[in-house]
């Protein structure tokens, strides 16, 4: 628990923090002119440089600094399933996404998708799916909130940490209605210096600790674990019964097929001018992200061994306080000066973290909305800002929403919470993508069945899933309608994805897209000429 010099420090940092992206909203705000271009895209003037931080910014959530290093404290080997594959999912994004996506979009998936189908259709089928998996990314964010706010305040109860999360929400929805793109971009990029930063510091402070030596990081954190050898190798948490390596291979798939499919990803690729800019920023950020997920393996081993695994779990049973509560012991203690100073540091990071991600998800979700959904329907003699205004609208109702969720969902791990996420926008939103990128033959049907034949299932494998009833960590621990053994649905959902995307196509009555319009789209993807 923390101190009330803890508690002061941090609390005053986090304030600093949140009046300076307030000033960048503000600033942001006088600069726009309402169009939608401006809102959704920040007109489209970033260097690739500037996208690459706020990229990294916009990937390095909660669940990377709080949920995977707290993975790693609990479970050791198995904990590091998590960053290698948020890391190896960069790849596909750079191959095979990246570019396309730019050249054939203008805000959202939907954009790419409609390119040469039916646009009524598919707009809404990628739209819910959007905002599907923008919400289920925003309960983790905002769990990790008020997992960090009890800590901060001594575990003073629910109360403390309902009203964090309400807070968070109401915070993403005003940068989101003021400041669009523009200062969701800045934002970002600032949370991604202070963030880096932070995990620097903390990693060379966990070295100089073992003297550098990695080999007696590692043997400490087995010893001081309870687990012995067995915590550095597979199995202690995806071991030991078929249905564990199951979810662990379900999982594996989630992380590394997900990131492409991440609305608020996809869309930070439409801040740069073109095509080479997009692939010159996903550079930037493999460096950013690659470097940081590195530093989370050592932070969640030094957690393990400085701390041990039992206080982890004591502190919070998911273990996303082991950064917060490494940083006091490494600064000196819960009494010392130094402790109060790194404990405030990294819970205000924390909370950087938290604010920066939530606002470029909603601005993501806002966008899918009114873009997608509402765009479907608009009759073309509408006002473009008329759109810019129900994004706005929609900003609110999807922080609305998210509040909801996040508060049943707060003793879940973060890091566990954005794997369903992923394995969602893998399962819904990546085949679709590839098809229309990819696939000649792909007609409405296919894209419209490939959606849902993805997202459908995933939800409600997950509603049937240990996650949700049937275990004493469920949402809900006391109901039991379990059906699903797994706790990740992407071993099944995924699959159904492609096949269901397929088996549309391949049935459709539809003769296939005229060879002129895929033509068309090919060139644009792979050239750049006509894109906006």
């Amino acid at each position: 628990m923390a101190t009330d010099d803890h508690q002061i420090l941090a609390l005053v940092l986090f304030s600093a923090f949140v009046a300076a992206t307030l000033a960048v909203t503000a600033w942001a705000g006088r600069r726009r002119h309402g169009s939608a271009e401006e809102f959704y895209a920040g007109g489209r003037l970033f260097s690739p440089l500037e996208n690459g931080f706020a990229i990294a910014g916009d990937y390095m959530s909660a669940a990377s600094f709080l949920g995977i290093s707290g993975l790693i404290a609990l479970f050791g080997y198995d904990g590091l399933l998590y960053s290698v594959g948020f890391l190896v999912a960069w790849l596909l994004v750079l191959f095979l996404v990246a570019e396309l996506v730019r050249n054939c979009g203008r805000f959202t998936l939907a954009d790419v998708v409609a390119a040469r189908m039916r646009r009524r259709p598919v707009r809404i089928a990628a739209g819910v799916s959007s905002v599907t998996v923008s919400v289920l990314y925003l309960v983790a964010q905002m769990v990790g909130a008020g997992s960090l706010v009890a800590l901060l305040l001594g575990g003073t109860g629910q109360a403390a940490r309902t009203w964090t999360v309400v807070g968070v929400g109401a915070l993403m929805v005003f940068y989101v209605i003021c400041g669009g793109m523009r200062a969701t971009t800045w934002i970002q990029i600032i949370k991604a210096v202070l963030l880096m930063g932070g995990a620097i510091a903390l990693t060379l402070l966990v070295l100089l600790r073992f003297h550098g030596d990695l080999g007696a990081l590692l043997s400490t954190a087995a010893q001081r674990s309870g687990h012995g050898a067995d915590f550095l190798a597979p199995g202690l948490k995806y071991g030991g019964s078929w249905t564990a390596r199951l979810d662990f291979l379900s999982l594996g798939l989630a992380l590394v097929l997900g990131t492409a499919g991440l609305p608020h990803i996809l869309s930070r690729f439409y801040t740069v001018p073109t095509a080479r800019a997009a692939r010159r920023s996903v550079v930037w950020s493999i460096g950013l992200i690659g470097g940081f997920y590195l530093m989370t393996i050592v932070l969640g081993f030094g957690a393990a061994a400085v701390l041990g695994t039992d206080a982890v779990r004591a502190a919070n049973p998911a273990g996303n306080t082991a950064v917060p509560l490494l940083a006091l012991v490494l600064g000196g203690g819960p009494e010392s000066t130094g402790g109060t100073i790194l404990f405030a540091v990294v819970a205000a990071v924390a909370f950087a973290t938290i604010l920066a991600v939530v606002a470029g998800i909603t601005l993501a979700s806002s966008a899918s909305v009114a873009h997608d959904l509402y765009g479907a329907f608009r009759r073309g003699g509408r006002p473009a800002s008329r759109e810019v205004a129900v994004a706005r609208a929609a900003a609110v109702c999807v922080g609305a929403l998210a509040i909801g969720l996040a508060l049943l969902a707060q003793d879940l791990n973060v890091a566990f919470l954005v794997g369903l996420a992923f394995a969602v926008a893998a399962s819904a939103n990546l085949p679709v993508l590839l098809f229309s990128l990819f696939w000649r033959r792909f007609t409405t049907r296919g894209a419209v069945w490939s959606v849902y034949g993805g997202l459908l299932p995933a939800l409600v494998l997950v509603a049937l899933s240990p996650v949700v009833s049937g275990s004493p960590a469920a949402v809900f621990p006391g109901l039991d309608f379990q059906l699903f053994p797994l706790e990740n649905p992407g071993l099944v959902s995924i699959p159904l994805g492609f096949l269901f995307g397929w088996l549309g196509t391949v049935t459709s009555p539809e003769a296939p897209d005229a060879a002129a319009r895929h033509a068309e789209t090919e060139v644009r993807a792979l050239t750049g000429a006509g894109a906006a």
